[in-house]
C-alpha cells in the first residue's frame, strides 16, 4: 500500500487514481480528420489524450476542436494536418497517488482550461488514463459530505456522553421535588450549559451553569466544570455556595493557566492561553429552617411568593468563575433568604434573556421574562414550562438561536 509524506497508508478513494478513466487515445501522427471521425462516431466521447509511446503530450478538447473545425475553410486547411495543431500541449499531469486535496489546488491554479480539459494521470511517469474536472469536484463534495457525516456522528455521540453526566441530577430531582422542571436545550446538539442537582437529608443543592461558548467548545468546558465541581465537593459542604464558587474559581484558573505572575507558585510566570470560565447560580435549600442560601456569578435567581403580584429578582456578584479578570482569591457573597411555603424559585442562563426576537429584533430581556413568570406562576410547574417556552419560541420566530438555554423552576412546599 502506498504511503503519504508522513509514512501513513494512503486511502485509494482519496487520490487522483480514484478518478481514473480510460478514454480512446490518439498519437501525434493522427490527423484532425481522424479526430473528427472519432468524435462524430462516438457522441459520448469526451476529451482525447494524445499519447506517444506511453507519454502523454497533450489533450484535445472536444468542444474547442469541433467549434474550431466548423469555421469556414478550417476543415480543408487543417484536416490532414497533425492533431497536435488543436491540442492543449501543456496539460496538467499528476501522479496516480496524488491526494485529491493537493490535486484540487493544482486544478484551480491551472484555471478554467484544466477544469474543461481534464488532467493526465500517470503511474511511474507513464500514461495511465485521465481524470475530469467535474469528477474531481464530485469526489471532493463526496469527501466533504463524508467528513461532515462522521463529524455529526461524533457530535451526536458526544451529546450522549454529555447527557450521561446529567442523569444522576435528573434522578435526584425526580425523587426530591414534587413540582419542578428543568429545561436543558443546547443550541448545537451539545452545549456549554450544565446543571447539577443533589438531594440531601437536610435539603437539596442545585446549580445552573453557563460555561463559555456553545457547541463543542462549550461542551468541553462543561466537562471541565463538572469534574472540578465533583472534586471541590469532596472537600467542601453543599451548605456554603460561595465557598464552592471560590474553590472552583481557584482550581479552574490553575487548570486553564489563568494565573498572573504574582499568583503563580514560586513567582513562576505562566503564559495565559484561556479566558474561559462560567456564570452560574448555586443554591442550597435547608428544609428544616426554610432558608435558601444563594451565591451567584453573574446569574440571578427569581422568586415569587404566594399571593405576591411581583417577581423578586435577586442578583449575584458581577464576577464570573474563572476568567482572567476574576482574581484568584475573589470571594462571592452568600445571600440567605427565608422561604415561605409555596414560593416559586426560577433560575435561567442568559441564553433566554439575551435571545433576539420580536418585530423589533431586540433581546427577550429580564423584564419580559418576569412578566411571563408572573402570568403563569399559578400553574403547576410543568405547565408553566410549556407556557414560558411557547412564548419564548414565538418571540424568537425565524431568528437564529444565539445561545444554549437552560431554565429551572420549582415550587418550594
Amino acid at each position: 500500500m502506498p504511503l503519504d509524506s508522513l509514512g501513513q497508508p494512503i486511502n485509494e478513494s482519496s487520490v487522483a487514481g480514484h478518478l481514473l478513466e480510460s478514454p480512446a487515445t490518439v498519437t501525434s501522427s493522427s490527423t484532425n480528420y481522424d479526430i473528427l471521425e472519432l468524435f462524430t462516431q462516438n457522441p459520448t466521447q469526451g476529451n482525447i489524450p494524445v499519447v506517444n509511446q506511453k507519454v502523454a503530450i497533450g489533450i484535445i478538447n472536444r468542444n474547442s476542436f469541433m467549434s474550431t473545425l466548423a469555421r469556414p475553410f478550417h476543415r480543408e486547411i487543417f484536416g490532414r494536418k497533425s492533431c497536435t495543431a488543436f491540442m492543449n500541449a501543456a496539460p496538467l499531469i499528476v501522479d496516480y497517488h496524488t491526494p485529491l486535496t493537493e490535486l484540487s489546488y493544482q486544478v484551480l491554479s491551472g484555471g478554467e482550461n484544466v477544469l474543461s480539459d481534464g488532467f493526465i494521470i500517470t503511474v511511474d511517469n507513464e500514461y495511465a488514463g485521465m481524470g475530469l474536472g467535474v469528477s474531481l469536484m464530485q469526489a471532493l463534495a463526496d469527501q466533504q459530505a463524508e467528513k461532515h457525516r462522521q463529524m455529526m456522528e461524533s457530535i451526536h455521540y458526544a451529546s450522549v456522553i454529555q447527557q450521561s453526566f446529567l442523569q444522576s441530577s435528573r434522578r435526584d430531582m425526580a425523587t426530591t421535588l414534587s413540582d419542578a422542571f428543568m429545561h436543558w436545550d443546547p443550541r448545537d446538539i451539545v452545549g456549554g450549559d450544565y446543571y447539577y442537582f443533589v438531594k440531601h437529608p437536610q435539603g437539596f443543592f442545585v446549580a445552573v451553569i453557563d460555561c463559555t461558548g456553545h457547541g463543542v467548545p462549550g461542551a468541553f468546558m462543561t466537562l471541565i466544570m463538572a469534574s472540578t465541581l465533583k472534586q471541590v465537593l469532596s472537600t467542601h459542604t453543599l451548605q456554603q455556595p460561595s465557598e464552592l464558587l471560590a474553590a472552583i474559581n481557584r482550581q479552574v484558573k490553575q487548570s486553564l493557566g489563568q494565573l498572573s505572575e504574582g499568583d503563580a507558585p514560586q513567582a513562576e510566570t505562566i503564559e495565559v492561553h484561556s479566558d474561559d470560565g462560567m456564570d452560574c447560580a448555586f443554591c442550597w435549600y435547608d428544609q428544616a429552617s426554610r432558608i435558601l442560601s444563594y451565591a451567584g456569578a453573574k446569574t440571578p435567581i427569581y422568586l415569587i411568593e404566594p399571593n405576591q403580584h411581583e417577581v423578586t429578582l435577586v442578583e449575584g456578584n458581577k464576577k464570573g468563575v474563572g476568567y482572567i479578570a476574576t482574581p484568584l482569591d475573589y470571594q462571592w457573597d452568600t445571600q440567605q433568604i427565608e422561604i415561605k411555603p409555596g414560593t416559586r424559585l426560577y433560575i435561567s442562563t442568559d441564553g433566554l434573556v439575551d435571545q433576539i426576537g420580536g418585530h423589533k429584533r431586540i433581546c427577550y430581556g429580564k423584564k419580559r421574562f418576569r412578566e411571563h413568570l408572573l402570568k403563569h406562576c399559578h400553574l403547576p410547574m410543568e405547565q408553566q414550562k410549556h407556557k414560558l417556552l411557547a412564548h419564548f419560541n414565538e418571540w424568537q420566530g425565524e431568528n437564529s438561536r444565539r445561545d444554549d438555554v437552560t431554565l429551572f423552576g420549582v415550587k418550594l412546599a
